[in-house]
């Protein structure tokens, strides 16, 4: 038995989902939550084999929680789920410890077929299926077609954001200067200037405010709503 937990804010979606998987004889569904702190609490809880994410979370997004597991080690296939589809936002995903992704109008059968070879180990991008070795060759290849064949070490980008540089990422879609930034994180005006550079590198983009737009445009960070928050 697979056993599934599912990540989504929209609860008509989620439902469907979790309809979808049930009428499986070899899946269940664990748990459900809507938000990227959610993932990781329900992840540590239930220990599933699967966790079907969505990147566009409140709060932490999904490719920090996926990083997160990543770093902790833990045995959960996370499948991305998600309307934000382009070659950078997969590279990104699979990057951070992604074993699938797929967009949110993906075929019911496809995704059954997506989760049964995810929880035998497998990689799968689309139509194509990958075990850890072609991964990697696959992402490599991705990387020097997105930067170009000549960067000196094309393996620095798409390296997942760090929390901290995520935070200041939704700082800076929200119009803040780096001033401004370092007073509500507490932290000196410097060390905000330095993630920035770091964000602009990993993001391989000229200045903040297509970092910004870069962010909003995959579902990284939330538009700022008109009160403020």
């Amino acid at each position: 038995m697979i056993r599934i937990a599912l990540i989504d804010d929209h609860p008509v979606f989620r439902q469907g989902l979790r309809n979808l998987l049930t009428m499986e004889d070899d899946m269940t569904v664990v748990a459900e939550g809507s938000s990227g702190e959610e993932a990781l609490t329900l992840v540590h809880a239930e220990q599933p084999d699967v966790l079907i994410l969505d990147i566009n979370l409140p709060g932490i997004n999904g490719l920090q929680v996926s990083s997160r597991l990543k770093a902790e080690h833990l045995p959960v296939a996370v499948v991305f789920l998600t309307a934000y589809d382009d070659l950078e936002q997969v590279l990104h995903a699979m990057r951070s410890g992604g074993a699938a992704y797929c967009p949110k109008d993906v075929e019911p059968e496809r995704l059954i077929e997506t989760i049964r070879m995810v929880a035998q180990g497998y990689y799968i991008v689309g139509e194509r299926t990958f075990d850890a070795e072609a991964l990697q060759t696959w992402l490599d290849a991705g990387v020097e077609a997105a930067t170009g064949p000549y960067m000196v070490d094309p393996g620095e980008y798409f390296v997942p954001l760090s929390p901290r540089e995520m935070e200041i990422l939704q700082f800076v879609t929200h119009g803040k200067s780096n001033k401004e930034i370092a007073q509500a994180l507490a932290i000196s005006h410097q060390t905000v200037k330095n993630h920035m550079t770091s964000i602009l590198k990993k993001l391989d983009v000229r200045d903040r405010t297509q970092a910004a737009v870069y962010a909003l445009r995959r579902g990284w960070v939330r538009p700022r709503t008109p009160d403020g928050e």
